[in-house]
């Protein structure tokens, strides 16, 4: 087992970078007046998982990391109803929308995990 030196060590950290980088290729394919609307929002919760998971890691108390990996958890929520959102207008196919729902879900799973984990 790899030691965890950086957060950048943390597989959930690593899931999330790859959900942020499928959710900007997802963003990229919707219409064009989605620009400004629902593939900001998309991208803005995508890119908060991975960061928050990181700030949480480097604070102080674990009282503080959890708290964080709360609002990660509640990001990724919020990527998996833009992506339904998304989905159900028929902006997505549905191989897309999966793989990405299955990535969120695995990202979701791992940061519960992680958070379960931590002693307090």
């Amino acid at each position: 087992m790899k030691k965890i030196n950086t957060y950048k060590d943390l597989v959930v950290w690593n899931k999330a970078i790859a959900l942020a980088k499928v959710v900007y290729l997802i963003c990229k394919s919707l219409p064009p007046e989605e620009k400004y609307a629902l593939a900001v929002q998309l991208k803005r919760a995508a890119v908060s998982i991975a960061s928050n998971i990181a700030e949480g890691y480097g604070r102080q108390s674990t009282n503080d990391y959890k708290r964080f990996l709360s609002i990660a958890l509640g990001s990724v929520y919020e990527v998996e109803t833009q992506l339904q959102i998304a989905f159900e207008l028929e902006m997505i196919k549905i191989e897309t929308f999966s793989s990405a729902i299955e990535l969120a879900k695995e990202v979701d799973r791992m940061i519960y995990s992680l958070k379960s984990k931590l002693i307090t």
